[in-house]
């Protein structure tokens, strides 16, 4: 068993309190993913472990792998408002979410041509890569918007209102400041719209199988339909703020009487002057994270009525969900500021703070997989209450960026590819981004699901797929 921990029951381990600890560990993994459980992230969580204000536990979801200070996959809880915010456990990429939108289309309706046509028209109006720049005009509106997110967004005519109730917190996260957030910070606010580099992507897929044929038709999933996902966050700007403030958390630790378990753990009181300011910059980035996706939505919404004809194709938003957030949130009877680094928000149905479309099933939970294996659509259940109303955010890693650039051969990735789609011309690109290099995604939503956390609705299977170089 790996560094002290402790079976509780299937699919959940512990590590109980030790040294510094204030609370244990908990994570959770079916036992064919023990192997890949980093120590070092063992480590990251027994560190958040002895933060000041942790309450009650601090989790691992089965996607769980080293991170910067918290794990990827990691679920911090602090009591509020007299507990810490650190901005290493919300993650360098803040509000790197998933939105999943659902099509009148069939499998049927895309052959491999249409396929390589909607991958070009989707590229020409949505820049990729890293340090890519907007091709909006939005310079004079880039306040209000990450002040105001999608919101805003309708007010320019950009969004539809009837979007706003299937995005997490509305599309806004109250209380951005955008003087919080630094020069370098605002300097970088140029990439809205923009995809990114690493694990984000566009992908056209598939529903592959449904499990919940109730939930599935009210989410308007059908076997063979063809359906989008949207993975991006905050980009240039979330990135700095997190670089930013981690460096002043370090630094001014000892001010606050806080002793650091390690740099990427740095916090500040949530009510001191750097945490209010962390926060306000926090909730900025988020705001910037869901219009960005919400405007890349626009333009694969322009991109497919070009190739395939506007008046053909329906296209709707199913839901969107953050992964890199810190939000005050009730849980047990406490109020606490919870971070998600890596983790989805997944409330049962009847939860209060489900939107009122989804009060009867819960809201959807989007778990992307790989670039070349299954993603799954799920809600929610009663037992989510014991994670914080948390779950994994996808698959996880198992190889670093260097050791699959290094291992995986063009064989390798495109036997994996198969008949997948995709835009990079040279594998090498993108190779670090091959399926070789996550966890069996049906070991890491079983693990959940077997255990009455989550309710498996479908999954799909991707066609093509969109990444940014980088």
């Amino acid at each position: 068993m790996p560094m002290g921990l402790v079976k509780k029951e299937r699919n959940v381990y512990t590590l109980p309190p030790k040294g510094k600890m204030a609370v244990p560990c908990q994570i959770y993994l079916k036992e064919e993913l023990l192997p890949y459980l980093e120590e070092e992230a063992i480590g990251q969580l027994s560190a958040a472990a002895a933060l000041p204000g942790v309450f009650k536990y601090v989790l691992g979801m089965p996607d769980i792998h080293t991170g910067y200070g918290l794990p990827i996959g990691g679920v911090l809880a602090v009591t509020y408002p007299d507990g810490v915010v650190s901005a290493g456990a919300v993650g360098m990429d803040i509000n790197c979410g998933v939105r999943l939108l659902t099509t009148n289309l069939s499998r049927q309706d895309l052959g491999s041509r249409e396929l390589q046509k909607l991958l070009a028209a989707i590229e020409e109006l949505v820049p990729t890569g890293i340090g890519t720049k907007s091709k909006y005009k939005l310079d004079r509106q880039l306040k209000k918007i990450v002040e105001e997110g999608v919101p805003y967004l309708v007010k320019l005519g950009l969004a539809d209102a009837h979007d706003l109730e299937r995005i997490e917190e509305g599309g806004c996260l109250p209380g951005g400041d955008l003087a919080a957030c630094s020069k370098e910070a605002r300097a970088r606010m140029d990439q809205l719209s923009t995809l990114g580099g690493g694990n984000h992507f566009i992908e056209i897929s598939m529903v592959d199988r449904i499990f919940d044929k109730e939930t599935a038709s009210f989410f308007n999933l059908a076997p063979e339909q063809i359906v989008i996902m949207i993975h991006s966050g905050s980009r240039g700007f979330g990135h700095q703020i997190c670089q930013d403030y981690s460096r002043e958390m370090a630094q001014q630790a000892s001010r606050h009487g806080i002793t650091l378990p390690n740099r990427g753990l740095a916090c500040a009181p949530i009510q001191s002057e750097l945490g209010k300011r962390y926060l306000a910059a926090m909730a900025c980035a988020v705001n910037f994270a869901f219009a960005n996706r919400q405007l890349i939505q626009a333009d694969v919404i322009r991109a497919i009525a070009k190739v395939l004809g506007k008046e053909t194709v329906q296209i709707k938003l199913l839901y969107d969900v953050a992964h890199n957030i810190a939000k005050r949130e009730s849980h047990f009877g406490r109020e606490l500021l919870l971070h998600r680094k890596g983790a989805t928000r997944a409330l049962p149905p009847g939860h209060k703070n489900n939107p009122r479309h989804f009060m009867a099933t819960g809201h959807p939970v989007l778990l992307p997989g790989s670039m070349g294996t299954h993603s799954y659509i799920a809600t929610g259940l009663e037992r989510a209450q014991e994670t914080f109303c948390s779950v994994n955010h996808g698959a996880g890693r198992v190889l670093s960026r260097a050791a699959a650039r290094k291992s995986i051969t063009g064989t390798d990735f495109e036997e994996q590819m198969a008949d997948i789609h995709y835009n990079v011309s040279n594998y090498k690109r993108i190779v670090d981004e091959a399926p070789q290099a996550y966890k069996d995604i049906h070991l890491v939503v079983d693990t959940l699901a077997e255990i009455g956390i989550i309710n498996l609705v479908a999954n799909v299977r991707p066609m093509a797929v969109i990444k940014g170089e980088g």
